[in-house]
């Protein structure tokens, strides 16, 4: 039976640039996997492994020392992840889900083995490597010179989800002017932005929190490069 959310992924992602019989023998030895909103899919050190993005939101993220967490991507349906680890190795990333999630697991073993042998495999996974090198670029430009709005929903997204666990809800535990503090502007400002983040039926604030109800829409919110 096919899975046609598969299909769309597949289609959408840079695997289906590379030759049409090892992108269908990466199809039959994949393995769709379901998660929950909050599940962490992998650790820092991992062994490393890939997997095309069917549905859902999905973060990767630095931790520093003291526990705190950068988001460095926010991959959708179409994006592959573990490209980067199966070339350098395990990396010091983590990944979670922010929506409920699947993904399909590929073999790293076949997609890298095909690599060594045909210089068109290893082209193809050079431009995917290039192309995610830019989109960390973009974010990082949006994240020090985007907008108010673009900063507040960058900033609600990291740290509701540094602090998500499966089966609960969303919430960034900020107040207005502490929100106003990180992204470097007043609390005026970021009210507004909230309220209209409130009207979009994107988020619900109190006071002290901020409960976002649509995730895949403020990341969209936020001009990150995949949202674009």
């Amino acid at each position: 039976m096919v899975d046609r959310e598969i299909e769309d992924a597949l289609a959408r992602s840079f695997l289906a640039d590379l030759p049409a019989e090892l992108a269908g023998r990466l199809r039959a030895e994949g393995e769709r996997a379901d998660y929950p909103a909050g599940t962490t899919v992998y650790r820092a050190g991992d062994d490393p492994r890939a997997a095309l993005v069917v549905r859902g939101l999905i973060r990767v993220y630095l931790s520093s020392a003291g526990g705190r967490q950068i988001t460095v991507r926010y991959a959708r349906p179409g994006d592959v992840l573990g490209i980067a680890v199966l070339v350098g190795g395990p990396a010091g990333t983590g990944v979670q889900t922010v929506d409920p999630s699947s993904v399909l697991r590929i073999s790293g073993r076949t997609l890298t083995e095909a690599a060594r042998r045909d210089a068109r495999v290893a082209w193809v996974i050079a431009e995917e490597l290039n192309r995610r090198l830019y989109e960390v670029l973009e974010q990082t430009a949006v994240n020090a010179f985007g907008s108010v709005r673009q900063r507040v929903a960058t900033h609600l997204l990291d740290l509701a989800s540094d602090r998500l666990q499966p089966g609960n809800r969303l919430v960034a535990p900020v107040s207005q002017q502490e929100l106003a503090d990180a992204t470097g502007s007043v609390r005026e400002v970021v009210a507004r932005a909230l309220r209209d983040l409130r009207a979009a039926g994107i988020v619900a604030t109190a006071a002290d929190s901020v409960v976002i109800l649509d995730p895949a829409r403020l990341y969209a919110e936020s001009g990150g490069p995949a949202a674009q």
